[in-house]
């Protein structure tokens, strides 16, 4: 073989190497575009179900109540959870009403919506009840419901919300079991291996 063969070849194996590079580069780059990633559309770790209607977004909408048995009892009163927010910046609102086929909801409290702000409707178990005391246009409220009919963990249940300008909106709710609040533990002496 003479110079010139290895020097030709040399340079073909070169461009042909750079060309599989660039592919290759070309390939894995281009394989996520125009994809939407998992994490994108990802929904928030909240235990309840949330409906957005007109400019009333409900969020974290669920029953709170303790399980024990294979199913809550007719009779016995739970409490609905919820944040509601007025998504409007100078049109407020009021919750007028809650009601479900499961049985009678009572609202007590302060229902009002104030523009831009939040209302509270029961307390989370393990909420900090001081940090929602410092959102600023917070108001906060009740909701019990005795039940008429059995319910259970696992299913959901329709839930229709009415607002005075919102109008109603509706969603199925879940049963969640209340958290209990964080232990509070007092340092010991230090111990020495």
């Amino acid at each position: 073989m003479n110079r010139f063969n290895i020097r030709l070849r040399t340079r073909i194996f070169a461009v042909a190497f750079g060309l599989t590079v660039v592919g290759l580069v070309s390939a894995l780059t281009g394989c996520g575009s125009g994809q939407l990633s998992q994490t994108a559309a990802q929904e928030p770790a909240v235990n309840g179900t949330k409906v957005t209607f007109n400019n009333v977004a409900l969020r974290d909408v669920r029953i709170q109540s303790a399980q024990t048995g294979d199913f809550l009892r007719p009779g016995r009163t739970v409490d609905l959870v919820l944040v509601a927010v007025n998504q409007s910046p100078d049109i407020s609102d009021r919750l007028v009403g809650i009601s479900s086929d499961i049985g009678t909801v009572t609202v007590t409290g302060d229902a009002r919506l104030p523009a831009g702000g939040t209302l509270f409707v029961g307390t989370p178990s393990g909420q900090n009840v001081k940090a929602l005391d410092m959102v600023e246009a917070a108001e906060t409220a009740k909701a019990t419901v005795v039940l008429a009919k059995p319910i259970t963990n696992g299913l959901t249940y329709n839930f229709a919300f009415d607002f005075e300008k919102a109008g109603r909106g509706s969603l199925m709710v879940p049963i969640s079991a209340p958290v209990a609040p964080p232990q509070e533990q007092t340092p010991g002496p230090a111990k020495h291996p």
